[in-house]
């Protein structure tokens, strides 16, 4: 840096130098006393602090520290660990250390509610720690309360989630991930300022989780030190420059490790190594948001490396829902065993699958007179959705009609509304196969509509092709609520139905506006609608496993589904299974977190298999916002 020269060739100023520096930016150069850093009530509120008086901090202890606070006030150091409870969050250890760096509080604690994960990974806690311990909550809020001086200032890192886990609200804090200040809004992790600032190693990967006392005394060092030595020699420590050369020592150190084999090829050959350009996963751990990276495979893509790889579904969950809440970005690989890839096993489920949703969206009607009017069948049929095939049955003493619809949604109103109706003369009965594999379709359709996918959703029939998206928006503005339109196309022609979806903020506004609906005549087209039953991405995969069937021919999936009939079961378990553990782990996330499910289909020798992608925004209760 002391390298720089102006045009003119003078020295640059220290202050040109760091003028982009976001703690010069936020503090200027000159050293100020510690009342300079303390949080501000708009930044505590800002930051999620527990401020005296919000409706949120109903039932918060506050410490009653109401003295001015001076240059020469206390400093107190303090951390907690918390696990998992039924209630969220719940303190398990509390530390509090003096500006001296002893430790006056060092106490494990109960929680009042069921733990539901100990964190132990990170907490250190175990459930056998806890099983003796007496004290609660209020006695350390009494106890706090107690100690702290009536002038006292709390320093901590991301302090505002120990004091919301305390309950207990503190008007001047000094917060350690905000006070070295990065750009975007982006934090340092308190490992790495302890050891670019003071030179400590903490949170040890030997150790069995964090020292809360260690964490606690490293905070108050980190804030002595911004203060004594000032702003401007805190910028000249360059810490983003410090992470990023961390950073890509890492990824050097993981390319390395993945391919030694092919580097010594590379040097006996003379061969200049390839050079990549940087992924996503790179450009995250450049940036100081380390990805996490959990499975029982090596994942070698950009060439960053998973360590102590876990050695069943169980343990990868495990390790999921203690790591995943503390990650910026997260990968978990969960497997199903090399028994998963053989093509004739994943055939066979596929085409149990396609087979039984063909199935529901089948239905046959009748009967009708000899001479009945096709024409005015299909268009009565056709007013409950897109139809994919038509076909008369003549095997029967009066003729039927098989439909097949292209959305569960269609098929379920046909039977719902047409069954014992008058169509062309005829009052007719309309119902779906009679198979084993349609016995439980009433339970299936009762699921569909209560899965949360589908709350809030609509689906509407009847509608004149040449109705854009926009005229929808036109017609359905009065109704309360609404959020958005989906005019599904054809995915040949790319045409759109005669059919479309519509997805309200509020459940109730749903079934309010199937009552007004139901009967509603749009540009002379009238209307039905219900419950919707089914994504459209669902439907783009079955129309792409018919699609490949009909390439494939079925004589190799019939012959594979009779070999491998307990192998199947066993494969049926395990689904089962991680089913359950992709729930478990969905549940315990934050609200607005993007997630994305992939399940990979097959290519090999014996045929393909599209894969099929999930992609939701985790929201309030569990749901999903697609």
């Amino acid at each position: 840096m002391s390298g720089l020269t102006s045009t003119s060739s003078e020295c640059v100023p220290k202050s040109s130098i760091f003028q982009c520096d976001p703690i010069l930016r936020k503090y200027g150069e000159k050293k100020r006393g510690l009342t300079s850093y303390t949080l501000t009530l708009e930044e505590q509120k800002k930051n999620d602090y527990p401020i005296k008086g919000s409706p949120g901090c109903k039932g918060y202890i506050y410490t009653e520290c109401d003295q001015q606070r001076t240059d020469s006030s206390p400093l107190f150091g303090l951390d907690c660990e918390m696990c998992l409870t039924a209630k969220g969050n719940e303190v398990t250890r509390v530390s509090l250390v003096d500006a001296q760096g002893q430790c006056l509080l060092n106490e494990l604690v109960k929680p009042e509610s069921t733990v539901v994960n100990y964190r132990t990974r990170f907490s250190g806690i175990t459930k056998k720690m806890l099983l003796p311990v007496k004290t609660r909550l209020p006695d350390i809020q009494t106890r706090l309360k107690k100690m702290l001086p009536h002038d006292a200032v709390l320093v901590g890192h991301s302090l505002n989630a120990d004091l919301q886990a305390l309950e207990m609200i503190h008007p001047s804090v000094i917060d350690t991930s905000l006070l070295f200040a990065r750009n975007e809004g982006r934090r340092f992790k308190l490992k790495f300022l302890a050891k670019a600032v003071l030179g400590k190693e903490i949170q040890c990967e030997q150790k069995l989780g964090h020292d809360p006392a260690e964490d606690a005394r490293a905070a108050l060092e980190l804030a002595q030190f911004f203060i004594e030595q000032g702003p401007a020699k805190v910028a000249e420590l360059n810490l983003e420059m410090l992470l990023m050369t961390e950073k890509l020592a890492e990824v050097s150190q993981n390319k390395a490790a993945l391919q030694p084999r092919r580097c010594r090829v590379q040097k006996q050959l003379n061969e200049p190594p390839h050079l990549s350009k940087p992924c996503f996963l790179d450009c995250l751990q450049m940036t100081g948001q380390k990805p996490l990276l959990l499975g029982r495979q090596e994942l070698d893509s950009s060439g960053l490396c998973q360590s102590n790889l876990s050695t069943s579904n169980k343990q990868i969950l495990q390790r999921a829902l203690e790591d995943v809440p503390l990650s910026t970005f997260s990968i978990i690989q969960f497997s199903l065993g090399p028994e998963y890839v053989a093509s004739h096993l994943l055939a066979g489920l596929c085409e149990k699958v396609r087979s039984k949703l063909t199935d529901m969206l089948t239905i046959y009607a009748g009967p009708f007179e000899e001479s009945f009017c096709l024409k005015s069948v299909k268009k009565e049929f056709g007013r409950c959705g897109p139809i994919q095939s038509l076909t008369v049955v003549t095997e029967t003493y009066q003729p039927y009609v098989c439909i097949q619809y292209e959305v569960l949604e269609a098929a379920q109103l046909a039977v719902e509304s047409l069954n014992g109706a008058e169509v062309a003369g005829s009052c007719i009965k309309v119902q779906r196969p009679v198979t084993a594999a349609m016995l439980d379709c009433d339970v299936l359709i009762k699921e569909l509509e209560l899965d949360v996918e589908n709350e809030g959703v609509i689906y509407v029939a009847g509608l004149k092709k040449s109705l854009t998206e926009a005229d929808l928006q036109e017609e359905f503005s009065q109704l309360k609520d609404l959020e958005t339109v989906f005019l599904p196309k054809d995915l040949q022609s790319g045409k759109h139905r005669n059919c479309c979806f519509l997805k309200f903020q509020k459940s109730q506004s749903a079934v309010d506006a199937l009552e007004v609906i139901n009967g509603w005549t749009v540009k002379g087209s009238k209307l039905r609608s219900r419950n919707a039953l089914a994504s459209g991405h669902l439907w783009r995969w079955i129309w792409q496993m018919n699609h490949s069937n009909e390439k494939q021919g079925g004589n190799i999936l019939c012959e594979n589904m009779e070999q491998a009939s307990d192998s199947e079961q066993d494969l049926r378990k395990k689904v089962k299974k991680l089913d359950h553990h992709i729930k478990k782990l969905y549940r315990s996330l934050q609200d607005n977190t993007l997630c994305i499910v992939l399940f990979p289909g097959v290519n090999s020798m014996h045929g393909s298999q599209s894969g099929l992608g999930l992609m939701g925004i985790k929201d309030d209760g569990g749901r999903s916002a697609c």
